[in-house]
């Protein structure tokens, strides 16, 4: 072992592992904090996905059959100047180290109708519909892009703590525990070594003094 054997020795990898045990249970509470808040986004993403796809099915039946009772032309007229914009803004949220983002977005009008970018006369009612639906969907694919992120990120910082956990608990901690046992073992056979010395120059001295046999 390309180590020394030295009391000095032993109190520092003592240190450090004392440190290392603190810092292993400290990453593995994080780790299972972690996966909480990871299978709480998966339940929440579940949900959302669901929303979204019922809704965007439900908008692009609609605009299916508006498309079927308008003229294309009629159909792209109608769209082509949207009244109503959106800004879209984004903060950032801490979970247990990890910033994740929170979107949110702002129309330029809180007028309902103001989605609607043409007169009713020359469209259909499904149209409308369609229009409708995709506004009140757009809340929730916003909400969805959000959670897929913070899954990723999440995933990441876990695989991250994992791989530190594991690295402590077979590696390092190991390693330092068995350095400490090397050393305690090496210091007790030099500290038995030097009885032995001083019982021979203790016997030598007592020989040499007094020829008394000890």
């Amino acid at each position: 072992m390309a180590i020394t054997p030295t009391r000095m020795v032993l109190n520092q990898l003592k240190g450090r592992l004392k440190t290392a045990t603190r810092g292993h249970k400290l990453l593995k509470d994080k780790r299972d904090e972690l996966m909480r808040q990871f299978m709480d986004v998966i339940r929440k993403n579940k949900e959302l996905r669901a929303r979204v796809e019922q809704g965007l099915t439900e908008a692009f039946s609609a605009l299916t059959v508006a498309s079927a009772i308008m003229s294309p032309e009629m159909l792209e007229q109608s769209l082509l100047y949207p009244r109503q914009s959106v800004e879209l803004g984004m903060r950032f949220q801490n979970i247990m180290s990890v910033n994740v983002p929170v979107y949110s977005f702002k129309t330029r009008s809180e007028d309902s109708a103001d989605i609607f970018s043409y007169g009713f006369a020359q469209t259909s009612g499904e149209l409308d519909d369609a229009l409708t639906r995709l506004g009140e969907v757009f809340q929730d694919m916003l909400e969805l892009a959000q959670v897929e992120k913070t899954m990723q990120m999440l995933a990441q910082e876990i695989e991250k703590t994992r791989r530190r956990v594991n690295a402590l608990e077979y590696v390092m901690i190991p390693e330092m525990q068995e350095n400490i046992k090397y050393i305690s073992m090496k210091l007790e056979e030099n500290e038995n070594s030097t009885k032995v010395r001083l019982m021979k120059v203790k016997e030598m001295v007592l020989q040499k003094a007094h020829n008394f046999q000890y």
